[in-house]
């Protein structure tokens, strides 16, 4: 898999959308915000911007991971969302599928993740200067291949779920960074934000938003 941006030349897909929150399915191989560079200046954010001009961010996916996104509308709603997601209230769930056969059916990494500097923008297990990250994981079937999993992340370290997967020594597939050797056999990485639940910035009644995953 070559690293050349070639982002998907897709629809916006709305999930949900009223007066305050703005949920979307963000396709596999877009950013979340724009690069370094003209070259990678198309992103989620922009496309929404255009279509909803008062759209502001609230949290990132990586760019090869798809699914479900929410953006704000207001002020308001960035600050109320921005705290729900600093306290970890927000409950997001993933649907990855992994390498190889995971032989227990449940169970939480717990392992502090930090930059690997001299492997940018790779991170990697650090226990000496690394930031707390859980995430807890579930089979929901399997092969002797491969292993289909449901992550609950309690925290929101960046690449957490693909560092902690390596980690139990079954990386996401296609995953370029972490699994290279698998990549070039799948169109994508086989990782999808499939739920996020959280409390209304109008009123703090709870919403969820599903999107299924796509693989």
């Amino acid at each position: 898999m070559d690293d050349v941006y070639r982002p998907p030349d897709v629809p916006l897909s709305v999930l949900h959308e009223d007066h305050e929150l703005l949920f979307v399915d963000k396709p596999a191989g877009l950013l979340s915000v724009p690069g370094k560079g003209e070259h990678l200046a198309d992103c989620l954010m922009s496309r929404i911007q255009a279509a909803f001009p008062t759209a502001l961010l609230v949290h990132r996916l990586d760019r090869d991971t798809s699914g479900v996104m929410v953006f704000a509308l207001s002020p308001h709603a960035q600050r109320h969302l921005g705290l729900q997601f600093e306290k970890r209230q927000a409950k997001k769930t993933y649907v990855a599928r992994l390498h190889g056969r995971l032989e227990e059916k449940t169970g939480t990494v717990d392992l502090p993740i930090g930059v690997d500097w001299p492997n940018r923008p790779r991170q990697m297990v650090d226990h000496e200067n690394g930031r707390a990250a859980q995430t807890g994981w579930r089979v929901l079937k399997q092969s002797e291949a491969e292993t289909r999993v449901r992550l609950m992340p309690k925290t929101g370290r960046s690449h957490q779920l693909r560092v902690h997967m390596l980690s139990l020594g079954h990386p996401i597939v296609g995953d370029p960074l972490y699994a290279a050797e698998t990549a070039g056999r799948y169109e994508r990485m086989m990782l999808h934000a499939e739920e996020l639940q959280l409390r209304h910035p109008d009123g703090g009644r709870g919403i969820r938003i599903r999107a299924k995953a796509p693989f």
